[in-house]
């Protein structure tokens, strides 16, 4: 019998092989945690009396979530996972080097590998062929300690994408209409693997997005197969010799067959306040916002920053709406420094934020006032993600996002 892509990997780290719903021990590559879940994790870790990390060159602490950090309470947390990197000998990615995720496909995580982390969008990193999932942050202390986890082998479903996205459609929307197709339980504990000539026409970055997103469909990871621009990529980050090809076998079971027209797919957004609440950027005119954010582990990269400068160069944004932009990592931000896209947005009357998540998880840096709206490229639109219950989230790709700045309502033109 043929395996998936996900039951290959995991195969590899179990030593044996495996199938969809078998319960597993495996090695774990890289274990990540960031100041929301790390310090928890630690006092988790410590319970277990262990002396030292299985592997500390790739046990990874993220300040991101709060950084700089708005009140003294997270200031505490910070100081725990900087003291406990320098105990333990764990990396410390510190305040404005940039979000975990993005991170973590810059520099830590390679094909075929396991990433285990405390943080739902870890998936992000199955876009270079790595099984990467979320878990509890006492699931990762015992990854930290012992450099394995357990787990059962999802079933997967296939996502077949053909055909050519029409000017202005982003991966982003691809993601949002199949979220809106599926629900967002409709893959839970499944993995998601991603294929088709739309699929391997893709730059690393919409890859980046879908895989990120998976998990908002309940699904355990977000997969694709590693080809020539995972290889590009990884030189590009310095870890060319890294790439490792593997691919799922022809007569590979799946529990489910998605096929996609990408010439179908419009300006999609997803409404308050969840994300299988889709609707078209078209219909949504009369939905004026008081704020737009750019940026996150979603769409927080190069990319998405082009894509935004290149709609807002020589234009105002809308008086009315505050426009946050947050590049995802430190080399994103100096990126786009060096291209002129920071000057782009402030000219444009942007708010350049530091490298990290932003206003995303509602700490700091963009909470929104009673029955405001925001349109944003980040994953979640639940109700409070922006730090206020009577707020109002609406989901977008870049390129929504920058006419609806420059309009002051829900606009793709």
């Amino acid at each position: 019998m043929g395996q998936t892509l996900v039951e290959k990997i995991i195969s590899n780290h179990a030593g044996k092989n495996v199938k969809a719903g078998e319960l597993v021990i495996a090695n774990v590559d890289v274990c990540a945690v960031q100041d929301g879940t790390g310090p928890l994790t630690v006092q988790e870790f410590k319970k277990l009396g262990k002396e030292k990390l299985h592997n500390p060159e790739r046990t990874i602490l993220f300040i991101d979530h709060a950084a700089p950090s708005p009140k003294k309470e997270l200031s505490n947390m910070h100081t725990i996972l900087r003291d406990f990197s320098k105990e333990y000998g764990a990396v410390l990615s510190e305040i404005g080097s940039g979000v975990c995720h993005q991170r973590l496909v810059e520099t830590f995580v390679n094909p075929t590998e396991i990433l285990v982390g405390a943080d739902s969008h870890t998936c992000t990193s199955g876009a270079l062929g790595a099984f990467a999932t979320g878990m509890g942050s006492t699931d990762v202390a015992v990854a930290m300690a012992l450099g394995k986890t357990w787990l059962k082998v999802p079933s997967t479903f296939k996502i077949v994408v053909t055909g050519k996205f029409n000017e202005g459609i982003c991966s982003k929307d691809l993601m949002l209409h199949l979220i809106g197709m599926i629900g967002a339980d409709g893959a839970t504990y499944k993995a998601l693997e991603f294929c088709g000539e739309t699929i391997d026409n893709m730059c690393m970055a919409e890859r980046f997005t879908l895989a990120n997103m998976a998990v908002e469909a309940g699904a355990k990871c977000g997969l694709f197969v590693p080809d020539e621009k995972t290889k590009e990529y990884l030189e590009s980050r310095g870890r060319g010799d890294k790439f490792q090809v593997i691919k799922p076998d022809a007569d590979a079971i799946y529990e489910r067959v998605i096929e996609i027209d990408a010439a179908t797919i419009e300006h999609t957004v997803s409404c308050p306040h969840t994300v299988d609440n889709t609707k078209l950027a078209k219909d949504l005119n009369d939905i004026k916002v008081q704020q737009v954010y750019v940026g996150t582990c979603t769409n927080g990269r190069i990319e998405d920053m082009r894509t935004v400068a290149s709609i807002l160069k020589g234009k105002k944004v809308h008086p009315d709406v505050r426009m946050l932009i947050c590049p995802a990592s430190r080399d994103v931000y100096k990126q786009a420094l060096q291209e002129g896209l920071l000057e782009t947005f402030i000219d444009s009357n942007a708010t350049i934020l530091s490298p990290g998540c932003g206003p995303c998880v509602g700490i700091h840096a963009g909470i929104l006032a009673d029955d405001e709206v925001c349109l944003t490229t980040q994953n979640r639109n639940f109700q409070g993600r922006l730090g206020n219950t009577k707020g109002y989230i609406y989901l977008a790709s870049p390129y929504v996002a920058a006419y609806t700045a420059l309009n002051g309502y829900i606009s793709n033109k």
